[in-house]
C-alpha cells in the first residue's frame, strides 16, 4: 500500500501537514472541500505544494512527526527541493548568554 506525507499551503500563508495512505488527490480534494472539520477547513483554498511516497504508512507517519516538528524556513526549504539547505536549519542559532539571576549573585557574594 502506497502511503505518502504532504504539505499543503493554505490560504492564508499557513502549512498544513499531513499523511493520506492509497489517494493522494483524494486526500488534497478531501481538504479542498471541507470535508471534514479541522485546520484546513477554515484556510480554504489549499494548495499542494509538497509531497512524498512512502511504501510502508509507518515511513509515512514518522517523516509526517518529524516535518510537523519543522520551522517555517526548513519546511519552505523542503518544498523548494533544497535538500542541501536542509542541514544548517536544523542547527539551533547560538542564544545570547544568560545573566546569572540575582539570587544566585547574591549567594556567590555573601560566601
Amino acid at each position: 500500500m502506497d502511503a505518502y506525507v504532504y504539505i499543503l499551503r493554505c490560504a492564508d500563508g499557513s502549512y498544513y501537514v499531513g499523511i493520506a495512505r492509497g489517494g493522494l488527490q483524494k486526500r488534497v480534494a478531501e481538504h479542498e472541500a471541507g470535508t471534514f472539520d479541522g485546520y484546513t477547513a477554515r484556510r480554504r483554498p489549499v494548495t499542494l505544494v509538497f509531497h512524498q511516497d512512502f511504501d510502508r504508512v509507518e515511513d509515512a507517519v514518522a517523516a509526517e512527526r518529524q516535518i510537523k516538528g519543522w520551522r517555517r524556513e526548513k519546511k519552505e526549504a523542503l518544498i523548494q527541493g533544497d535538500l542541501a539547505a536542509l542541514p544548517s536549519l536544523s542547527r539551533r542559532t547560538a542564544r545570547p548568554p544568560m545573566r546569572a539571576s540575582r539570587r544566585r549573585a547574591a549567594h556567590a557574594s555573601s560566601a
